[in-house]
């Protein structure tokens, strides 16, 4: 059995980093984790191959060769995903899909064969036993939530480590929060699972075997959500470091919490995190409690941020617009929020209707669903009729973008960061920086409008905090990409 699996294409979005991959000469930011752990979960016995069209290329010999093509997708991919059905369908090849697109829109694809939906640990195993028997189902769904300790180590040999500017690996699943507008309870529940410390070690150690060193991303819907699982594998992690000379750095996401455990960021600090992505959304504590985030209702969110700043962990925000209770004063009041906080990587989206989340009930109940959503969190799009006018609430959004990745606010906010920041680890200079350098001194220091405060940035942290000048490129090679952002949206 010859196996294709591919991955569609993403579209230039906020998170693609496209313009910021083109410094570091990468291809994409992460790997297909799911497509790489589905891989290893399938038979030895089969020949596999692996297409991430954010890296290459579908040829049309890729599909000649394959007797079967597993597609997965997140919902921002079904443009692409779709094409590459169509593809499949005219070469007349089974066509098996699975992942968060499918998993919540499979009805929207009649061109699928068979959908491994929900959990591949559960599902997959039940596709594959029937296929081998000559009686596979058109849907596969299951509630069971598995134990992802027994979830393989992803096959990493099926794609070129050197095209991502940072890996991706997974510690736990869930989230014991319950945010209406968030579809990660609906994917994987609000128990938090987690990987036996050994387990994720080795995976760890599997990245390190086959070569890789830099940037690991752990995708878990909320790292912390297991506080005592995560610090007791916190401690063997900052022991494999050690041994092996620090040779990865991570980042993750979390809950604003996170800011009120001195221990866990100590311990998160000792094992080289430097960046964790909170879901802040709004300053309004009267949106955040009709929401159901309570969990950040309660708390000073701008300390929280600097907290964490000060203990060596940049915080990249994710801010949304367009709840029921926000006045027109919102958009003022998050440009304000993000910048006194310093919070550089900001993404700010209108909020959306997630297929089967609790906002999405709410508002088909309410008959103010318009469509589905696009998947893209800063496109403009709004699939739903808001309380505030629509045109408004667009404008109002358009704005915070234009303000906020304007280069002015742009680096009084990076100046705001470096001034919080105190890293624990210093990397010292590589040959691999030199290529970076050198293009943000010509593309950034001389061609662009940011030229002047480029080189104001760079001077001032060499005189103050020499130590995080590195940090303070990447930043700056970070704002060409989110200029590029706010350039694709219309004028406000």
């Amino acid at each position: 059995m010859n196996v294709l699996l591919v991955y569609p294409k993403y579209p230039n979005t906020f998170w693609s980093f496209s313009e910021a991959l083109k410094y570091i000469s990468k291809k994409a930011a992460f790997p297909p984790l799911g497509l790489l752990t589905v891989a290893a979960m399938l038979p030895d016995t089969w020949d596999k191959k692996l297409v991430d069209m954010n890296t290459r290329k579908l040829k049309p010999e890729d599909i000649a060769w394959a007797d079967m093509v597993l597609i997965s997708a997140m919902i921002v991919q079904k443009d692409s995903a779709k094409e590459v059905i169509a593809l499949c369908n005219a070469a007349k090849k089974t066509v098996v899909a699975g992942g968060p697109l499918f998993t919540t829109q499979h009805e929207e694809y009649s061109g699928v064969d068979h959908f491994v939906l929900n959990e591949a640990e559960i599902t997959l195993p039940l596709f594959l036993n029937d296929l081998k028997r000559g009686t596979a189902k058109k849907r596969y769904t299951s509630e069971l939530r598995p134990d992802i300790d027994t979830t393989p180590i992803p096959l990493w040999s099926l794609i070129k480590l050197r095209d991502y500017s940072s890996m991706a690996v997974q510690f736990s699943r869930g989230c014991p929060f319950n945010c209406e507008f968030c579809d990660i309870i609906i994917m994987n529940g609000r128990t938090p699972r987690t990987k036996a410390t050994a387990r994720f070690i080795n995976e760890i150690d599997s990245l390190y075997t086959n070569g890789y060193r830099g940037g690991v991303f752990i995708v878990d819907d909320n790292f912390i959500g297991n506080k005592r699982s995560v610090k007791a594998m916190l401690i063997e992690l900052i022991a494999w470091q050690e041994k092996h000379g620090f040779p990865f750095h991570f980042l993750t996401e979390a809950s604003t919490n996170l800011a009120d455990d001195d221990e866990l960021m100590k311990l998160l600090r000792a094992a080289n995190f430097n960046k964790v992505f909170l879901g802040i959304e709004t300053p309004s504590i009267e949106a955040l409690e009709a929401c159901g985030k309570h969990q950040n209702a309660s708390r000073d969110l701008v300390e929280s941020v600097r907290i964490l700043h000060r203990n060596g962990i940049q915080v990249m925000g994710g801010f949304i617009v367009g709840f029921d209770s926000d006045p027109i004063t919102i958009f003022k009041a998050q440009i304000e929020f993000i910048q006194k906080t310093g919070v550089v990587t900001a993404m700010v989206g209108l909020l959306n209707a997630m297929p089967k989340t609790r906002l999405w009930d709410r508002l088909k109940a309410e008959k103010r669903l318009k469509s589905v959503t696009t998947g893209e969190n800063t496109d403009g799009f709004l699939n739903f009729k808001s309380r505030m006018p629509e045109s408004t609430l667009i404008s109002g959004f358009k704005e915070i973008l234009a303000t906020i990745y304007s280069p002015k606010k742009y680096y009084e906010r990076v100046r705001t960061f470096l001034k919080d920041f105190k890293p624990m680890h210093h990397p010292s200079f590589s040959i691999e920086q030199l290529k970076p350098l050198i293009r943000s001194f010509i593309r950034i220091g001389i061609f662009s409008r940011s030229r002047f405060r480029f080189w104001g940035l760079l001077s001032r942290t060499f005189f103050t905090k020499p130590v995080l000048l590195p940090l303070a490129i990447e930043l700056s090679i970070l704002g060409t990409h989110f200029e590029k952002v706010v350039e694709r949206l219309a004028p406000a």
